[in-house]
C-alpha cells in the first residue's frame, strides 16, 4: 500500500503570507506568555538566537480550577503556575528555518544564574524545558501522540502540555511544552557523572548518546556502518562534548561496538551475546513504538540511547515523532511513510546493522511479535480503536486554537480532513502490523526459576560506622525445589543496577543477600552478602522487576513507603519482610514490617544452640533446638569474616581443622530471620 499523501502546508509559508499577529485574549488551553530583556543598544526586546540563551521573564497562565485562561490573568498570582526569569534560545535544525520557531528554555531564580527547579502544568519539577512548534505535522497531535503511547509500554517519554504563546506581544500560536531529555529521577534515570568518574564500577554510567544530524555544531563522536551509504553520526548527549573524558567516550563507545559485533554474529548468549550488554526489552518497544507509528527517523537521527551506571545499554527515549503515521516531507521528494514497509529497512533512514539485525535474530523477533500481540489485543493501549481515542481527545483538545493557528500562519486545508487521514493510515498499519508479526514462531519455551523478592530493605537506619544507604539490601529466595541457575538474571528498572555473575547459581530455599554495601551489611547482620548493587534504593518507592538476560520478568514488586505498605520500614530500623513465600509479593499486605533488633536474640549458644565439643579441634558440632538452621557465620574477635556455611537443617558438622586457635564468634541465622550469637574455642 503507498502511504497516504498529506500535505505538507509549513514550507509553503513565505515571509509575507503570516499575520504580524491578530486579535487573542482568551483559550481553553493554558498561555504562555514571554518577555525577552530589552537590548541596551536598541532599547527593544532581545531577539532570541538558535544561541547563546538570552535572557526574559515568563507568566504561565493556568488556572487551577480549569476553567478558561485569558491574557487579563497575567495579573492574578492565583493564576499563574509560573511568574519567574527564563533563559531563552532556539532549538531544532530544518524546524528553525520556519517562521513560527521552536524555543528552549531554563527557568532561573532571580539572580539570572542559578537553576529553578519547577513543576509546570503537572510535570515534576525542573529547570530545561522546550516548547516545539509542532513543525511539518498538519495535524499538530503526531508528538504528543506518540509520546503517549510510548509511555503506554512502561518507557519514559517526554511528558508534554498544549499551550497557546506570545512572545514580546506577538502571538505565536499553538505549541507542545514539553520535558528536555536529560539526566534526572523523573526523566532518564540514571547516574549523572563527573569527570572524576574515570575507572570502573562508575565509568560505567550514567550515558545519554544519540544519532543525529551534526547541524548542531556538536563534535562527531563516532560513526557507525549501515545500509546506506552515508555513515550514521552518533553524539555525546550526556556528558556533554566539552565535558566528557577519554576515559567516559572510549567506554560508551565500546558499548556500542559490542551491540554491533554481538548482533552481526547473533550471539545470543546470556554471557556474551547481546543479551548481557543490552536491555533487551527496551530496544524491544523503542522498535514497536517506532514501527507503529511509522517514524521514517527513528534509526538515524534523534535516536537516544541510555546506560546507567552498572546496568546496560538501553533504548529511547522516544523523540521527534513529527515525520510519523504516514506523514513525510514530501515537498522534499521524501515518501518513506509507508503503511506495509519496516521503517528500519525503508531504503532511507535505516540507521546502523544492529537494529535489522537485532530484529532478524530469532529469540529478539518472538518477543516483538509477543510484545505486539499483548500491547494491541482488544482493550489494551496499541490497538486502533484505543488510538483512535486518543486522537480524538487530542484533536479536540486543539480545535480552538487550530482556529487561531490557520489565521495565524494561514495553514491550508480542513483539520478534520487531516484527522481522518490519519486515523485511516493509522488502520492499515496496525492490520498490517498485525497479519505480519502473525507469522511469527512463538518463543521458545523458557522455564523461569521460582525466583522471590522476599526482602527489602530501603532506609534503614544509620549506626555508628555506616549510613542508611551503605546499608540498604535485597533478599531474594529460591522458592523452587530445584537449583536455578540465575547467569545474567538482573534488575530491569533503572534505579539501582546489578546482574548476576556467569555462573551464579542458587540451591533449593537459598536466601542470597544484594546490598548497596556489602561490608556494611555483613557487620550490620551477620548475614553474608551474595553481590553489590550500584545507586541506591528509593526512601518513597521504587519498581524491582527480576529478569533473566533477555528481559523476561521472573518476579516483580513495587514497594511504597505510604499505606498500606508498612511505614515501620521507612527509616525506624524495621525492613519489609514478605510473610509468606507463596504468596503474591505484589500485594502490600502480604508484607510486614520486621525488626531484627526486636527478634534476634544475643544469647550464649547453649540456649537455642547446642554447639560441641568446646574447645574444639576438628569437627564442631552444631545443632538447633528452636527451628531449622539457615546459615553460619564465622568471624573472629575483631569482626573479621572467617566463613559462611549454608545449611538449611536443624543441625549439622563444621571442619573447623583450617583454624588458628583462639576465640571465635558463631552466628547462627535462623530460616524466619533470628541471629544467634554464641562463642567456640579452636584448641591446638
Amino acid at each position: 500500500m503507498r502511504a497516504i499523501i498529506l500535505t505538507l502546508w509549513a514550507l509553503a509559508i513565505g515571509p509575507a503570507q503570516y499575520l504580524n499577529a491578530q486579535s487573542f485574549s482568551s483559550s481553553n488551553l493554558p498561555i504562555v506568555l514571554i518577555t525577552t530583556d530589552l537590548n541596551p543598544s536598541t532599547g527593544r526586546p532581545l531577539d532570541i538566537p538558535d544561541e547563546p540563551k538570552v535572557p526574559g521573564t515568563m507568566k504561565l497562565i493556568s488556572r487551577p480550577d480549569g476553567a478558561r485562561n485569558a491574557l487579563s490573568d497575567q495579573g492574578n498570582p492565583a493564576f499563574l503556575q509560573y511568574n519567574g526569569r527564563i533563559a531563552i534560545e532556539l532549538r531544532g535544525s530544518t524546524s528553525q528555518a520556519l517562521p513560527k520557531k521552536p524555543y528552549g528554555f531554563t527557568t532561573l531564580k532571580s539572580d539570572n544564574v542559578s537553576n529553578n527547579n519547577v513543576s509546570l502544568l503537572g510535570m515534576p519539577a525542573e529547570n530545561d524545558w522546550i516548547l516545539h512548534n509542532l513543525a511539518y505535522d498538519p495535524t499538530f497531535i503526531r508528538d504528543a501522540l506518540s509520546y503517549e503511547l510510548a509511555r503506554e509500554t512502561g518507557m519514559y517519554a517526554s511528558r508534554t502540555q498544549f499551550c497557546e504563546v506570545v512572545v514580546n506581544g506577538d502571538y505565536k500560536g499553538l505549541y507542545l511544552l514539553m520535558e528536555k531529555i536529560k539526566p534526572d529521577q523523573e526523566r532518564v534515570n540514571i547516574q549523572k557523572m563527573t569527570a572524576s568518574d574515570q575507572v570502573l564500577p562508575n565509568l560505567s554510567g550514567g550515558y545519554i548518546t544519540k544519532a543525529d544530524k551534526t547541524t548542531g555544531g556538536d563534535p562527531v563522536a563516532w560513526t557507525m556502518v549501515g545500509a546506506m551509504p552515508v555513515p550514521v553520526t552518533f553524539i555525546h548527549d550526556y556528558p556533554n562534548p566539552e565535558d566528557i573524558t577519554p576515559e567516559q567516550h572510549r567506554y560508551i563507545y565500546q558499548q556500542f561496538l559490542a551491540l554491533e559485533q554481538t548482533t552481526a554474529a547473533n550471539n545470543t548468549s546470556p554471557s556474551g551475546g547481546y543479551p548481557a550488554s543490552i536491555d533487551v526489552p527496551s530496544f524491544v518497544d523503542y522498535m514497536l513504538i517506532n514501527e507503529l507509528i511509522a517514524n521514517v527517523d527513528a534509526y538515524q537521527f534523534s535516536t537516544f540511547f541510555h546506560k546507567d551506571r552498572g546496568g546496560k545499554l538501553r533504548a529511547g527515549p522516544v523523540w521527534d515523532c513529527n515525520l510519523t503515521f504516514g506523514n513525510d516531507l514530501f515537498t522534499w521528494g521524501f515518501n518513506r511513510g509507508w503503511a506495509n514497509v519496516w521503517q528500519f529497512d525503508n531504503g532511507d533512514n535505516t540507521g546502523p546493522f544492529f537494529w535489522k539485525n537485532l530484529f532478524l535474530s530469532p529469540p529478539f523477533q518472538c518477543r516483538f511479535a509477543q510484545r505486539w500481540k499483548a500491547l494491541s489485543a482488544p482493550g489494551q493501549g496499541l490497538g486502533y480503536e484505543a488510538i483512535a481515542q486518543r486522537i480524538d481527545r487530542l484533536s479536540a483538545l486543539i480545535a480552538e486554537a487550530i482556529v487561531r493557528e490557520k489565521e495565524r500562519w494561514q495553514v491550508p486545508g480542513t483539520h478534520a480532513n487531516q484527522v481522518g487521514t490519519l486515523k485511516y493510515w493509522l488502520q492499515a498499519r496496525t492490520d498490517w502490523m498485525t497479519a505480519t508479526l502473525g507469522k511469527v514462531a512463538p518463543c521458545s519455551p523458557t522455564p523461569l526459576p521460582s525466583l522471590v523478592i522476599s526482602r527489602i530493605h530501603y532506609n534503614p537506619l544509620a549506626t555508628a560506622g555506616f549510613s542508611s544507604d551503605q546499608l540498604e539490601h535485597i533478599e531474594i529466595t529460591n522458592t523452587g525445589t530445584g537449583e536455578a541457575d540465575v547467569s545474567g538474571f538482573y534488575f530491569r528498572d533503572l534505579g539501582i543496577s546489578y546482574q548476576f555473575p556467569a555462573g551464579a547459581r542458587l540451591r533449593p530455599g537459598q536466601r542470597v543477600y544484594i546490598c548497596s554495601n556489602p561490608a556494611a551489611f555483613e557487620n550490620a547482620t551477620g548475614l553474608p552478602a551474595f553481590g553489590q548493587f550500584l545507586r541506591n534504593l528509593s526512601n518513597k518507592s521504587q519498581k524491582l522487576s527480576l529478569a533473566n538476560p533477555f528481559g523476561d520478568l521472573v518476579d516483580y514488586v513495587e514497594y511504597k513507603d505510604t499505606a498500606p505498605w508498612p511505614t515501620e520500614a521507612d527509616g525506624k530500623g524495621a525492613f519489609l519482610r514478605l510473610r509468606d513465600l507463596g504468596s503474591d509479593n505484589a500485594l502490600a499486605e502480604n508484607w510486614e514490617a520486621f525488626s531484627p533488633v526486636s527478634a534476634a536474640r544475643t544469647v550464649q549458644a547453649a540456649d537455642a544452640v547446642h554447639v560441641y565439643p568446646n574447645p574444639v579441634t576438628d569437627l564442631l558440632h552444631v545443632e538447633s533446638k528452636d527451628g531449622a538452621i539457615q546459615t553460619l557465620i564465622i568471624s573472629d574477635l575483631s569482626g573479621a569474616l572467617r566463613g559462611v556455611y549454608p545449611v538449611n537443617a536443624p543441625n549439622t558438622r563444621l571442619d573447623v581443622t583450617r583454624f588458628a586457635p583462639g576465640m571465635y564468634l558463631l552466628r547462627t541465622v535462623f530460616a524466619d530471620g533470628r541471629v544467634q550469637v554464641g562463642k567456640w574455642a579452636k584448641g591446638r
